[in-house]
Order: C-alpha cells, then sequence, then structure tokens
C-alpha cells in the first residue's frame, strides 16, 4: 500500500511546479450509467488517484501556493454523510472523517462545491486544472471564473488559467518504490492467471471460458478488475489486434493470442502470451513465434537508460523483417523493406508503451521534437508481433498465424527489470506447462 505521507507529497511536489499564487483544483471521476438506473463499477480518476488514493466519486482536492500561507494549504470536497444514500449506495467517508484521515487544513461537502470554488480560486493569479478532463467539471470551473471576472468590487478573477495534466503526467511517469512495489504484485497475480490459462485451455473450449479463468485468478488474488479489456484470440482470430468479442469455439490446432493484466490497487499489469491449443506448435506455427521471441530478446537485452522507444522498436523490426525475408513472406533485402515498410503488413504496430495507473500510461514519448531516452523509474512494456492474416500473399501454411509476446519492464540504472518473466515464452517451456495441465 502507498502511505499518506507518499501522496501528501506528491501534493506538495505538485504545488511547486507550479506559478506563485496558485491554486490547483482536481476533480475526482463521477460514477457512469450503465443502463437506466444501473452504474458501471466506479474507476477513480488515474490523476486523482495519484494524488489521494481516495476511492469515491464527486470529490475535489484543492492545493494553494498562496502568499498568506506559510506551508500548502490542502482542503478537500467529499460527499455529505447520509443515512438514506448509504443505505442503498454504501458508505461514505463524509467531511469530519476526510478532514482527519487525509490530513486537510480544510475539508467540504459537495452541497457547498460553487461557493468553495468561488473562495478558493478568487485572489490567487493562477488556477491550474484538467483542461480537458470531465466536461461538467471543467465548466464548472469555467461557470465560478466567469462569475469572478463580473464581481461587483475588486477583481479577484485569476489572470491565467493553465492545465494541470502535463505537470501531473510527468510526475507520474517516474514510479516510486512503493509504485514499482504495487506494480510487481499485479504482475505477479497476472502471471499466475496466464499460466492458469494455458493449462485450462483446450480444444473445444470457449475463448470467454479462458477468459473466465484469467478473471477468476485476477480476484481472487485480490485484483478484481482487469486493468483492460482482455484479449483472448484463437486461429486468425489473433490477428485483430484488439480483438475483444472473445466468442469463438477454440478449434484444434489453433494458436491462442491472450493479452491480459491485473489491476491492482490501481496499478495495470500487461501481459501477452500465445500458444498452441493442442500443447504442441506446428512447424509454421514454430518459425514465425521463434522470430517474434528473438525480436523480443534482443530487444530486452539491450534496452536501458538512453535509449529510446523508438530506438527499441528499430532493433525489433529489422529482427523480424530478416526473419519474415528467411521464410519468403518478405521479398528483397532487409534495408530495402525498412525503407518501403512493406513489413508494415505484418507488423504494424510499435514496439511498446508506458505503462501505470494507466495500461497505455501517461508521459510524452518526445521532447524538443527528439524522441525521449527511458530513464530510471519507469515502466514500460516491449510486445513485438508478427500477424498473417487470411487474405495476405504468402505460402498457406503461414495463413491465420498470429503471435504476439509481451513482458513488463522497470527501467533500473543498469538496464532494465523484467517484471512479468514468470509467464513462460520459450517454446520448450510452453509445451511442458500445457502437457502438466
Amino acid at each position: 500500500m502507498i502511505s499518506k505521507e507518499e501522496f501528501i507529497s506528491r501534493q506538495h511536489r505538485l504545488l511547486s511546479l507550479c506559478e506563485p499564487e496558485s491554486v490547483c483544483v482536481i476533480p475526482a471521476a463521477k460514477a457512469c450509467t450503465r443502463s437506466r438506473d444501473t452504474t458501471f463499477p466506479f474507476r477513480q480518476d488515474s490523476d486523482f488517484w495519484y494524488l489521494t488514493g481516495f476511492d469515491e466519486p464527486d470529490s475535489w482536492l484543492l492545493l494553494s501556493n498562496h502568499s498568506q500561507f506559510s506551508d500548502p494549504y490542502r482542503a478537500m470536497v467529499f460527499r455529505a454523510k447520509d443515512k438514506q444514500s448509504e443505505i442503498w449506495e454504501g458508505r461514505r467517508l463524509g467531511v469530519d472523517a476526510g478532514l482527519s484521515f487525509f490530513a486537510l487544513d480544510e475539508a467540504y461537502s459537495t452541497d457547498e462545491l460553487s461557493e468553495v470554488l468561488y473562495e478558493w480560486l478568487g485572489g490567487h493569479d493562477h488556477v491550474y486544472f484538467p483542461m480537458h478532463g470531465e466536461g461538467a467539471a471543467t465548466a464548472t470551473i469555467m461557470d465560478v471564473c466567469k462569475h469572478l471576472c463580473n464581481a461587483p468590487k475588486e477583481n479577484l478573477a485569476p489572470a491565467a488559467m493553465c492545465d494541470v495534466s502535463p505537470l501531473i503526467h510527468e510526475m507520474r511517469l517516474f514510479k516510486s518504490a512503493c509504485e514499482i512495489a504495487m506494480m510487481k504484485a499485479a504482475a505477479r497475480i497476472s502471471c499466475q492467471a496466464h499460466k492458469r490459462a494455458m493449462t485450462f485451455a483446450h480444444p473445444g473450449c470457449y475463448e470467454y471460458q479462458i477468459e473466465a479463468e484469467l478473471h477468476h485468478e485476477f480476484a481472487m488474488a485480490g485484483a478484481r478488475y482487469p486493468a483492460y479489456s482482455t484479449i483472448v484470440g484463437s486461429g486468425e482470430n489473433a490477428c485483430i489486434l484488439h480483438y475483444t468479442e472473445n466468442s469463438d469455439v477454440v478449434n484444434d490446432g489453433e494458436l491462442i493470442l491472450i493479452d491480459a493484466g491485473a489491476e491492482y490497487y490501481g496499478y495495470a499489469a500487461d501481459i501477452t502470451r500465445t500458444f498452441p491449443v493442442s500443447g504442441k506448435f506446428t512447424q509454421p506455427q514454430r518459425e514465425i513465434y521463434r522470430i517474434v521471441l528473438e525480436a523480443q530478446k534482443q530487444v530486452i537485452d539491450r534496452i536501458g537508460p538512453g535509449m529510446s522507444l523508438s530506438e527499441a522498436n528499430t532493433i525489433a523490426t529489422e529482427v523480424i523483417v530478416e526473419g519474415l525475408i528467411d521464410l519468403s513472406i518478405l521479398p528483397g533485402s532487409v534495408s530495402e523493406n525498412l525503407e518501403t515498410e512493406d513489413y508494415r503488413d505484418y507488423y504494424m504496430h510499435g514496439i511498446g508503451h508506458f505503462l501505470g495507473l494507466d495500461v497505455h500510461d501517461v508521459g510524452d514519448y518526445q521532447q524538443d521534437g527528439e524522441d525521449r531516452p527511458l530513464q530510471p523509474g519507469m515502466v514500460i512494456t516491449i510486445e513485438p508481433g508478427i500477424y498473417i492474416g487470411t487474405d495476405s500473399p504468402v505460402a498457406q501454411k503461414y495463413k491465420g498465424i498470429g503471435v504476439r509476446i509481451e513482458d513488463n519492464l522497470v527501467i533500473t540504472a543498469t538496464g532494465a527489470e523484467v517484471i512479468t518473466e514468470d509467464v513462460p515464452k520459450e517454446i520448450d517451456d510452453i509445451e511442458a506447462l500445457m502437457r502438466k495441465g
């Protein structure tokens, strides 16, 4: 668990990145209607969670570094305690408990929101808020600023309105030791789920049954929800990058591509493995799989501080192109294919992405127009793949084969630590595990 002290430290650091005489206003997520009077399971806004660790909707975080305060001034807005609402919808922390629990300077009820914002935004030179965030929250802030501009007495309206998101996202890009511990826990749970899915899968089962095995393992280990929509693609479905229907029967002789990760205390894992439902790779499957595995291994062996994800992708692409040429799937030379990018018919995505509170986590991949070098504390995925559609102009034996292998890496001072290596990915190890299952 991340301590209250770390959340408070993040709030202080955010204020230190703002101009003097600034106020930060960060809204929580709202509950979303699923159908009529039912709602989707609530998932907190990632930025709000990063700064507070509070998992209730309709809350607000208020931070000020105004010169009238000797220290950063911190407040939150909470849903009021309401016996009838809590009987129907669940417990609420409330204002009094929230004031104490978060060691705040002030706490308010959502019933007071407009007045509170009017008081807090007035007299500050800068207002920082997520400009591209939830529409109703943005409209509320803009409406308060409009009223401040039209105030009959002295103009207390802020001189500047700034987007706070880039500041928070740059902070989120570098994980603390506690965050990495949470991500390792998410990875361990996800690894167990993938191994369970491998040992369960068999000809005649349905993709959604494999999905159920994954989700059951997540929940039983304390990760109630997947970090994203689980992909279980068998046969040619593996060639659809974001296939989530998971509705088809799995046929003997097919490969299964599973892209699934648990969310643990907000933090995501993101693992992909590809394996034969029969328990043994066919020769064509083995040939394609070996290319993808070699591409991934070469990147992982060489990646570390100073390398960009773009450079890592170049390493993987060269391996994939050379392998596809050797199998007569691509014509010409490696250099010709890299120039024409014909390989993108079979490898059409990048090598990976940042990982954290969001599965495709925040953070800029470029700085000053240049590819950003990786630094210690960043967490990334490495996920090369080859996807050969049934209409591809290749030998019949390769058609409908889709392979992706994805691991999660923490960038360290000397290289990278793979935190998802517990799921087999060597051919012999996969086949041995499936024989056991």
